[in-house]
């Protein structure tokens, strides 16, 4: 096999999904993670229709996945005196099994931390392809050759600014932020009740949401392009746009200083022209990322299955496997990248507000879903079970 050793940047979910596959198939993996250590928590990811669950069968993680599961959690539209105005099945914001991200990387790095380097605390600084390979520098780190270099790490990818060029060329602000605050109770989690509510409170162009397996608190408003100088900035951003709502607001924004676990970000799409320039690859967010939309996660192990088992049954031959994994995963992409979550959860109008509340309660609802549950389905999975190490 030619090409056997490749660089993955980025150890939340696509990198090692990646390496797990390559490893599998025999090449020999390398992963670098920005990060001092594998990082807990963080807002639920889901997992919907029989192509991901396959995807998760083949990997031996579904059982414990499911077992891991946050379970399911309807949210409650409400206005400031607690009257509910609608509701959200937990069942469509959920997927069919929903688990907390730093929960999958975890069981995602026990697959592979044997059998792949893990590189942590270090980042890739600098990327030259040649013909004999490519040549990487790095934040800390001596300079080190590999055959293939594969970008994993998120939808503000370090690997695609080097090679592609700058993150204004492929990433679509959509109009939104979106801030979480408060790992979920541990009563919230596995072994919890099975049906649980969260409480969401509008108004035209914001969105706070209390409670739920995604995180304690979740913010969501409508804002051009923003700058911050850092994480005191954005918290103070955030309480600035959430000021004056009602409800249990303030009381949230009261609590959100005692939470360190904070994150906030905008919403945003990635366009890409291709995938691959040469010898280097993007995969999951960094690729076709879509901030929210439901799609993420599962178009991320999907991709790292294909990407993998091209290469394999390749024998390595990057040239042949990049084309193939961008055929097979252009369409299946697409199909996840034009909806985003701003519009709906926040409507900047009382009018879009009031549609939406009726959206919910409709039976347009019920087939939206299933159209979109479809969609995740749309695509003919290969099998790799045949390919061996060569």
């Amino acid at each position: 096999m030619q090409n056997r050793t490749v660089l993955v940047s980025g150890a939340s979910i696509a990198g090692p999904a990646l390496a797990y596959w390559l490893e599998r198939h025999g090449f020999d993996v390398t992963v670098v993670e920005r990060a001092s250590a594998l990082r807990p928590g963080g807002q639920a990811v889901d997992f919907k229709g029989a192509v991901q669950r396959t995807v998760l069968e083949r990997m031996g993680v579904y059982d414990e996945i499911r077992r891991r599961s946050t379970g399911a959690t309807d949210t409650v539209f409400v206005d400031t005196d607690g009257r509910e105005q609608a509701r959200m099945s937990g069942d469509f914001s959920g997927g069919d099994v929903e688990i907390l991200r730093g929960d999958l990387a975890e069981i995602l790095y026990g697959l592979t931390a044997r059998r792949c380097s893990y590189v942590f605390g270090d980042s890739i600084s600098a990327l030259r392809d040649t013909a004999a390979g490519v040549e990487v520098e790095f934040e800390h780190g001596p300079a080190r050759r590999f055959d293939l270099v594969v970008g994993a790490d998120g939808i503000h990818s370090r690997v695609r600014c080097l090679v592609f060029g700058p993150e204004a060329k492929f990433v679509r602000h959509r109009g939104y932020y979106y801030a979480i605050a408060g790992e979920p109770l541990a009563g919230e989690r596995a072994g919890g009740p099975r049906r649980r509510m969260s409480f969401a409170y509008n108004t035209p162009g914001r969105l706070a949401v209390r409670g739920g397996p995604k995180a304690q608190h979740m913010y969501m408003f409508a804002a051009p392009e923003l700058e911050f100088a850092d994480d005191a900035e954005k918290r103070r951003v955030l309480v600035d746009r959430f000021t004056g709502m009602g409800g249990a607001v303030p009381e949230m924004l009261d609590e959100l200083s005692e939470y360190d676990d904070f994150y906030l970000d905008g919403l945003a799409r990635v366009r890409m022209p291709s995938y691959v320039s040469g010898r280097v690859a993007l995969v999951g967010d960094s690729a076709y990322g879509n901030t929210l939309a439901g799609f993420g996660t599962g178009l991320a192990l999907v991709g790292a299955y294909v990407l993998a088992g091209e290469l394999a049954a390749a024998s390595g031959d990057h040239t042949a496997a990049f084309a193939r994994y961008e055929q097979i995963m252009r369409r299946y992409a697409k199909l996840g990248g034009h909806s985003s979550p701003g519009p709906f959860l926040a409507p900047k109008t009382a009018r879009g507000l009031r549609m939406r509340n009726w959206f919910l309660g409709s039976r347009w609802f019920d087939i939206m879903d299933k159209f979109a549950g479809d969609a995740k389905d749309d695509i003919e999975l290969p099998d790799y079970a045949g390919v061996m190490p060569r």
